[in-house]
């Protein structure tokens, strides 16, 4: 794809008119970094990517990355599970963007259950509408979650073919490729993360909700190859949740590595900091045999 002659990194609007399941509703946008470094997102009403682009001297891949960052579909933890991964791809010739979606409210949506699900589809929608614009190859978008965003990723994954977004052109919504990092997969109450699955079904989930967004039964054989890693000690999402979606891809004959830890517990984003093996490089190495 050659190389670029210029670092980029700009924040784009998701949507060019109205943002859909939209109720008129103020809430304010908060952003707020801990002592750690850890910067969190509230209050996203206007959903935007944050585009991160190869710099100068770095070969363009024409490969690209949506992430969405995790939080339990309560904030968004965009610095360690969203900006840091996006330097680090853009590092790598892979252009990276940031999804900064709306979390689950009934205050801001008509149907909260599908809000973040339509922004991750109008995601993918931009970037492959922009694909050439971008020197981003179309068949070579995937979609990357952490924790909820990982069940937000997975949620695409396996639903792109349901369109919740206006789609005049017929895109493809369909990620070419997933990488899951201590995903919340399932909405089963065996499985899942509680705080994630009243946040974005409620208190009294219905049952067919509940199977409608429990992903590892949604897997087809269309569904993109994927990359997941996860602590074996992880307390807050079990790593049942990435075994029970690998053992659905492998039953449909799609491609899935499944990288463990004995320790890591849950959110290192980058840096488990129990070992010095990095789970990045591995991605890497995975994601150059796609």
């Amino acid at each position: 794809m050659g190389t670029r002659v210029a670092y980029s990194q700009k924040e784009l609007a998701l949507y060019d008119m109205e943002v859909p399941n939209s109720k008129a509703f103020s809430m304010d946008y908060v952003q707020t970094t801990d002592d750690n470094g850890i910067t969190r997102v509230t209050g996203v009403t206007n959903p935007t990517l944050i585009a991160y682009f190869p710099p100068e001297g770095v070969v363009n891949t024409g490969k690209a990355v949506i992430i969405c960052p995790g939080g339990g579909y309560a904030i968004l933890a965009i610095s360690h599970e969203g900006l840091d991964v996006a330097r680090l791809l853009a590092a790598q010739g892979i252009s990276a963007f940031v999804l900064k979606y709306r979390l689950p409210k009934d205050e801001i949506m008509v149907d909260k259950r599908i809000g973040p699900l339509q922004d991750a589809q109008r995601a993918i929608q931009l970037v492959r509408e922009r694909a050439s614009e971008w020197g981003i190859s179309e068949n070579q978008i995937g979609i990357a979650g952490f924790s909820a965003g990982g069940h937000l990723a997975a949620t695409l994954s396996t639903h792109y073919k349901d369109a919740v977004i206006a789609n005049p052109k017929h895109t493809s919504l369909r990620p070419d490729f997933s990488l899951l990092v201590y995903p919340v997969i399932s909405m089963q109450a065996q499985l899942t993360h509680g705080g994630s699955r009243k946040n974005l079904l409620g208190d009294h989930p219905s049952q067919d909700d509940i199977v409608l967004f429990s992903n590892e039964g949604q897997v087809t054989a269309d569904t993109p190859p994927a990359f997941l890693v996860h602590a074996e000690d992880d307390t807050a999402v079990p790593i049942a949740n990435s075994e029970a979606y690998v053992a659905a891809l492998r039953k449909h004959v799609v491609a899935a590595k499944l990288l463990t830890y004995p320790e890591g517990g849950h959110g290192f984003g980058l840096n488990n900091k129990t070992t010095a093996d990095k789970w990045f490089d591995h991605f890497l190495d995975w994601l150059a045999d796609r």
